[in-house]
């Protein structure tokens, strides 16, 4: 009895980095990780971006390139035990590689099980995550890691994947199959390459030659329209995008809509609520300060509730967001000033305003003629805070809203006409 063919995914699966679909930027000739693995000396890393753009293919041909000892978990199925497992069977050998799949599923303690083992050498850590390792990795665990960042594949390589199934897989070549039309696979596997090789082996499959696959016939065969919206692919990007957009443009029923979309698709509700949090300070900030408690009282409620309780927690928060005022004075001021920083370098702390614990210290006439503002009327007085090289530039500039207009008025009455209020 002849056994079941591999999946074509795993037919077409790439063994060298010059088979690699797409990361040039990573794998290319001459790009930095492609140094590394050919010096045979990897550092532990983080293989961040969206699913089918390459992570796990780029962990087994960095083990198969170098030799090296190699295990792979799924933080899905795996806890503290099996890591805890692997590491004892690594000390023993060198040069270990553990692979971890979805690392931002693993908590805190998880983590922390990798961290000694990382920090020692015991293994090479390459852990595969389609969130941002910033929030889901523990700062400890990621300084130790080197983050690189696989883009989306493009409407093009995508085109060439199904072009070079059709020439080289050993299945595949030997039948008669023409690819008229491909919109219809590219936007339901959203832009993940793995997705894509299945849905074309599912139409191949359900066909006899002569084959011609057309757009109609993939979107009959797989008995679908083009999903609403897929969280792990393309339109998980582009519905974030339409939500925070809606919301900046102050359109709640936008909001809500977008809102649902991704509730309907099991949008992780951390994720929905991490972003409503940037969003209240970067497109809200003081004209409504309010708005940042809210979503960050919305964060804290969702982290606790699950689905569906959480919609409702959701549904407020993006409602008053999107009502809200709007000003983002505070990006502006921020950005304005790290530009002038990076103009400008490590500029001088005035003297009054140093800190002086140490008699040397104050001998050197540090912080000499600071005015305690609490000592003067209306806790004010007018000193110099920015360095001499660039005093009197402003960064913030109040928005145009109600709010700020009250914060440029206080502020133009203290300070009269040494900024631009």
């Amino acid at each position: 009895m002849s056994s079941k063919p591999a999946p074509l995914a795993e037919r077409l699966r790439p063994e060298s980095l010059d088979q690699l679909l797409g990361q040039k930027h990573l794998t290319g000739r001459g790009s930095i990780l492609r140094k590394a693995i050919e010096n045979g000396k990897i550092p532990s890393m983080i293989l961040w971006g969206a699913p089918g753009t390459g992570k796990t293919t780029i962990a087994n041909i960095i083990a198969h390139t170098l030799g090296s000892p190699f295990y792979t978990l799924s933080a899905i199925s795996s806890g503290v035990k099996e890591v805890r497992e692997v590491i004892e069977e690594a000390r023993l050998k060198e040069n270990t590689i553990l692979f971890i799949d979805e690392i931002h599923r693993f908590n805190k303690g998880q983590q922390d099980a990798l961290l000694g083992a990382v920090e020692k050498g015991i293994i090479t850590l390459i852990g595969a995550t389609t969130e941002n390792p910033s929030f889901e990795v523990n700062s400890a665990l990621l300084s130790r890691c080197q983050v690189y960042v696989l883009k989306p594949l493009g409407k093009e390589e995508l085109t060439d994947l199904l072009q070079s199934a059709l020439k080289k897989d050993s299945l595949l070549k030997k039948r008669k199959i023409e690819l008229k039309e491909t919109e219809a696979l590219i936007n339901i596997s959203g832009g993940d390459a793995r997705k894509l090789l299945n849905l074309l082996e599912l139409v191949t499959d359900a066909q006899t030659d002569p084959l011609i696959i057309t757009d109609e016939l993939v979107m009959e065969v797989a008995q679908q329209k083009i999903a609403l919206y897929d969280k792990k692919g393309e339109q998980h990007y582009d519905i974030i995008s339409a939500f925070i957009k809606s919301m900046r443009g102050s359109d709640p029923n936008a909001a809500v809509y977008w809102l649902a979309r991704m509730i309907e698709g099991g949008e992780d509700v951390k994720f929905i609520a991490r972003r409503m949090l940037i969003l209240a300070s970067e497109d809200i900030g003081n004209a409504n300060p309010n708005a940042l408690l809210l979503a960050n009282a919305t964060f804290d409620a969702v982290s606790k509730i699950g689905y569906p309780e959480s919609r409702l927690i959701l549904s407020q928060c993006a409602i008053y967001l999107a009502s809200s005022a709007k000003s983002n004075a505070s990006l502006v001021a921020i950005s304005e000033a790290q530009d002038m920083v990076k103009k400008t370098g490590d500029l001088s702390v005035p003297l009054h305003i140093r800190n002086a614990p140490t008699r040397l210290m104050k001998n050197m006439d540090y912080s000499k003629g600071y005015e305690y503002s609490h000592s003067y009327e209306n806790n004010f007085t007018p000193q110099e805070y920015l360095p001499d090289e660039i005093k009197g530039n402003t960064f913030y500039d109040p928005g145009k809203n109600a709010r700020e207009e009250e914060i440029r008025k206080h502020l133009k009455n203290l300070w009269k006409e040494k900024y631009k209020y």
